[in-house]
C-alpha cells in the first residue's frame, strides 16, 4: 500500500480544495428553493467520478431530485462492494447562531481537531464522509487498482426520507446487485477510538395540527372561555412520557429488542466521561429514561422527541393573540424490532384520543425507516475491522449508533445484502445542527482506510 499511501500523501491537499469547493452548493433538498443547487451538487459529482476513472457514470432522474450511480467492472470473479453516500444537506438555520456563513466553508483548529476541520453544512453528514471514498478510489485506480469490483450510489434526498430511493432499487435489483454495501454516515467514539457502527435506530417522523376556533381571537376577549391550542398541544405533549421518561403511548414498547446483559456490559466498555459530555453541551445533567445509561439511552432505547413547535404570533413586539392552530414536529427513534408503521398508527391512535372535545387533531405522517443490526461476526464487518485496525493501530469497538439511515434496511429487504456502517466522523461535529465540520485527521483517515476494507473484503471473500 505504499504506493497508494504516497499518492494520497501527494493529493490530499487537492482532496481538501475539491470538498470545500463541493460543500459550497447549497444542496438543500428539503428546500423546493434549492432545487437547482441540488441538481447542481449531482452533476459536480458525476463529473468527479468521470475525472478519477470510471467507466460508467450516469445521473438518474427521479420524480424528486436526481440519483448518482457510477460502476467500475474489474472481473467476475471478484465480490462486488456497492458504495452508498448522499450529497444532499440539512437546512442550516438558525443561521445567526453559525460562526461563518454555512456555505462558505473555513477551516479552523479546535480542541477535538487540533489539525483543523472544515466548518460547513454538509462536511460530515455526508459530503465529506461520501467524498472520501471517491478519493479512495481515486487513489487506488492510480496505483494498485481495485481489488473489487465498485458500484457507488449517492443519492440527494437521505435528508428528507429517501422517498424515491426504493423505488430506483426495486427497478434497478440486477444493476444494483452486490455481495455487500459499504456506507460511510456514522461516527467513531473519538478520534484514537475507532469503532464501527453495527446497529441504527429506526424512525417515525410526524407532524401534528391542532385546531380550536375558526380564526385567531382576541386574548382579552376570548382568553379563559375558549381552548387555547397551543396550551393543549403543550400539555397533550407532556403526557406521552411520564416521570420517568417512559413513553406512555399503549402498545410503543411492546416489540422492542430487550438487549442482553452481555451486550449492555459491551457498551459499558465503551470510553465515555458523563461530565466530558455535559461540558461539552453546556448542560447541567444529561436526562431520560429511568434505568439505562446516557449511552444505552442514545443508542439500544427507543425515543419520543418534539423537533419543532410553533404556533400563535412569533414576530418581534407582542401580538395580543389566540391562535386558531398550533403545529408540532415529533420524531421517534425506534429499536428492533418495532416498525415505523406500526409505530405511526400507535401514536396517530393515541394522540387523537387524548384530545379534549374543545380542538380536532390531525396527525401527517413524514418519512420513516426500520432499525437495522449488522452482525459482528460476518465477513463483512470482518473486513472492517481489519481495516480500521490497520489503519489506526486500534482494534475498533462495535458501537449502536443513535440516529436511523433508513436505506440500510432497504439494502436488506430488496437486495438480500448487508451493510457496513463504516463511518469516520464524531457525534461532536454538529451535524443537523450550526457549525458543522468534519476533521481533516478524520476526512485523510477515512481516505486511507477505505482501501484496506476493499482489499481485506476480496481476501476473507476468496477465502470462503
Amino acid at each position: 500500500m505504499g504506493a497508494l499511501n504516497e499518492f494520497i500523501d501527494q493529493h490530499f491537499d487537492r482532496f481538501v480544495e475539491e470538498l470545500i469547493e463541493l460543500l459550497r452548493i447549497p444542496s438543500i433538498s428539503a428546500d423546493p428553493a434549492y432545487k437547482e443547487d441540488v441538481r447542481r451538487t449531482a452533476i459536480a459529482i458525476e463529473a468527479g467520478i468521470k475525472k478519477i476513472g470510471f467507466s460508467q457514470v450516469e445521473v438518474h432522474e427521479t420524480a424528486g431530485h436526481p440519483i448518482v450511480f457510477a460502476q467500475e467492472h474489474v472481473d467476475d470473479k471478484l465480490p462486488t462492494v456497492l458504495v452508498y453516500g448522499h450529497y444532499d444537506v440539512q437546512p442550516p438555520d438558525p443561521l445567526e447562531l453559525w460562526n461563518s456563513p454555512p456555505f462558505e466553508p473555513v477551516i479552523q483548529k479546535t480542541k477535538i481537531h487540533p489539525d483543523g476541520a472544515i466548518f460547513a453544512r454538509g462536511a460530515c453528514d455526508d459530503k465529506g464522509q461520501m467524498y472520501m471514498h471517491i478519493k479512495a478510489l481515486e487513489a487506488m485506480l492510480a496505483t494498485t487498482g481495485l481489488p473489487c469490483n465498485v458500484k457507488l450510489l449517492i443519492e440527494g434526498e437521505e435528508e428528507v426520507g429517501s422517498d424515491h430511493l426504493e423505488g430506483f432499487i426495486a427497478a434497478n435489483k440486477e444493476l444494483l446487485a452486490c455481495d455487500v454495501v459499504l456506507v460511510s454516515d456514522t461516527s467513531m467514539i473519538a478520534n484514537d477510538v475507532p469503532s464501527i457502527t453495527c446497529g441504527l435506530r429506526g424512525l417515525s417522523y410526524v407532524e401534528v395540527e391542532v385546531t380550536g376556533p375558526n380564526r385567531d381571537l382576541h386574548s382579552g376577549v376570548y382568553g379563559g372561555a375558549v381552548a387555547n391550542p397551543i396550551n393543549i398541544l403543550a400539555e397533550m405533549i407532556s403526557s406521552l412520557r411520564d416521570e420517568n421518561n417512559y413513553i406512555t403511548i399503549p402498545g410503543f414498547y411492546d416489540d422492542v429488542d430487550e438487549v442482553s446483559e452481555d451486550d449492555r456490559a459491551r457498551i459499558g466498555e465503551i470510553p465515555f466521561s458523563l461530565e466530558a459530555y455535559q461540558d461539552d453541551l453546556k448542560i447541567g445533567a444529561a436526562e431520560g429514561e429511568a434505568g439505562y445509561s446516557t449511552l444505552e439511552r442514545a443508542s439500544i432505547r427507543p425515543t419520543l422527541d418534539v423537533n419543532g413547535i410553533w404556533g400563535g404570533y412569533t414576530g418581534e413586539g407582542a401580538k395580543t393573540v389566540l391562535p386558531s392552530k398550533a403545529y408540532a414536529k415529533i420524531s421517534m427513534r425506534l429499536v428492533p424490532h418495532q416498525d415505523p408503521d406500526a409505530i405511526t398508527k400507535l401514536f396517530t391512535d393515541h394522540f387523537q384520543s387524548i384530545a379534549p372535545e374543545s380542538v380536532t387533531v390531525s396527525v401527517k405522517p413524514h418519512h420513516g425507516g426500520k432499525p437495522a443490526v449488522t452482525p459482528t461476526d460476518s465477513i463483512e464487518y470482518r473486513a472492517a475491522e481489519m481495516a480500521m485496525e490497520e489503519a489506526f493501530e486500534k482494534k475498533p469497538l462495535p458501537a449502536r449508533g443513535g440516529g436511523s439511515i433508513p436505506i440500510v434496511s432497504l439494502f436488506e429487504d430488496l437486495l438480500n445484502v448487508k451493510t457496513v456502517l463504516m463511518g469516520f466522523g464524531l457525534d461532536s461535529d454538529d451535524i443537523h445542527s450550526p457549525n458543522e465540520h468534519f476533521g481533516l485527521f478524520n476526512f485523510e483517515k477515512g481516505i486511507r482506510t477505505i482501501p484496506l476494507f476493499h482489499q481485506h473484503y476480496a481476501s476473507l471473500k476468496k477465502a470462503t
